[in-house]
């Protein structure tokens, strides 16, 4: 199997058309080659390849930011000398003098899968700047590790943000050169797009179902942003992430971040039966264990939390085409409200610089979410039936975009 970057680099056909072309980077610090060398000290070393700038998103380029909201400057880069600039800083749409040095950008970003994740709209920020100034965008491909699957509402009208690019569903089950042809059909943009495909790409392989693990394939994990340590978070992330738009922890401050939740005072044991007895299908395809934790920083930092962890690491009890990580983090905000009417849950701040909308409903496209959750009356028929007429439709609009078997 090899990565968009990898085929790049080896097959000098790939890079012909790039002849005489001004060529900038976007990347951050999971954009490695198999032997873990950075993208950029790779691309610098590839003779033909006029590197005249890079660019950085959310966390850095090269170094990692912790949590949200923390911004990057620009800078130059020690060792190769080339402007840096931060699309996570100052600016979040690249501005005129940052399109100026480069003819053709190429983009290798190790997504994860989910609508939240910021990396797929600075994608869609890239291209309509590329569109607007007569500039190309290719896109070096990498996997989707969360694979396939499709769970969530789909983002309505009127909600997208930074952290919602589009009518997307929570979970997406794309590629990011394959979002990069929708988000081109979806805003009827104007640009030279290429994608650099992955070679040999199996997402509906066991035991990784997205990201390479079986022999000869495997790959190293590098964390995507600071607190995406590893397969078992990003399969979870669907869901956990909802966490940020509510009191609850989500573990950043230990060493499993948004694989865990849970805070001081809850009773988890009385949460995980709630949680069964409402829709036990919603809990399939994973280990959920009972624990405790104490983050050393961010929400209920230095208090011991009673928590739920979930666990998809086991071949032997992880279900990939049963896993809704959505639906399940979705249960539990319910069966908490059932256990305390009144528990403040959702979290009244500004998220990713969004003011007057509550974080729990930009992250997840719309207030059904927590209407849901909130209304007594409701079921989680009533939930299903919504997300369920979601995902069909995304099912369909996705397909002519897939440059991959399923």
């Amino acid at each position: 199997m090899k990565y968009g970057l990898e085929r790049f680099i080896e097959d000098p056909a790939l890079r012909a058309p790039l002849k005489g072309r001004r060529v900038a980077l976007l990347a951050h610090p999971a954009s490695v080659t198999r032997d873990l060398t950075h993208a950029l000290d790779a691309l610098a070393a590839l003779p033909g390849v006029r590197l005249t700038a890079a660019f950085g998103p959310q966390h850095g380029l090269r170094g990692d930011k912790q949590d949200n909201m923390v911004e990057s400057p620009d800078f130059t880069d020690p060792r190769l000398g080339l402007p840096v600039f931060s699309l996570y800083g100052q600016a979040r749409r690249p501005t005129d003098a940052m399109m100026a040095p480069w003819d053709v950008l190429l983009v290798d970003l190790q997504d994860l899968g989910c609508r939240i994740y910021t990396f797929i709209t600075t994608l869609r920020y890239v291209l309509e700047a590329a569109a607007a100034h007569g500039k190309a965008v290719w896109v070096l491909d990498r996997p989707n590790p969360a694979g396939r699957p499709v769970e969530g509402l789909t983002l309505r009208q009127g909600w997208e943000s930074f952290v919602g690019a589009g009518p997307l569903p929570m979970r997406h089950g794309m590629t990011l050169g394959e979002l990069g042809h929708w988000f081109i059909a979806q805003g009827g943009l104007k640009l030279e797009y290429r994608v650099i495909a992955m070679q040999g790409w199996q997402p509906g392989a066991a035991p990784g179902f997205g990201w390479p693990m079986n022999a000869g394939d495997a790959r190293t994990w590098i964390n995507p942003s600071p607190n995406a340590a590893n397969l078992w978070m990003a399969r979870a992330y669907a869901g956990t992430v909802m966490l940020e738009g509510t009191t609850l922890s989500e573990g950043r401050g230990t060493t499993r971040p948004l694989e865990l939740f849970g805070a001081p005072g809850i009773d988890t044991r009385r949460l995980l039966a709630d949680m069964r007895a409402l829709a036990p299908g919603w809990l399939r395809g994973c280990r959920l264990r009972e624990c405790w934790f104490e983050p050393t920083f961010h929400k209920h930092a230095g208090q011991l939390c009673a928590g739920v962890q979930i666990h998809t690491e086991d071949p032997a009890h992880y279900d990939h085409a049963a896993f809704k990580p959505w639906r399940l983090q979705a249960l539990a905000f319910k069966a908490l409200r059932l256990q305390a009417p009144d528990y403040p849950l959702w979290r009244d701040f500004a998220y990713e610089y969004e003011t007057g909308r509550l974080a729990i409903d930009l992250i997840n496209g719309s207030p059904l979410l927590r209407q849901w959750v909130d209304d007594a009356a409701a079921k989680p028929a009533d939930l299903h039936a919504l997300a369920a007429a979601d995902e069909a439709a995304w099912l369909r609009a996705r397909q002519p975009y897939l440059l991959y078997c399923l």
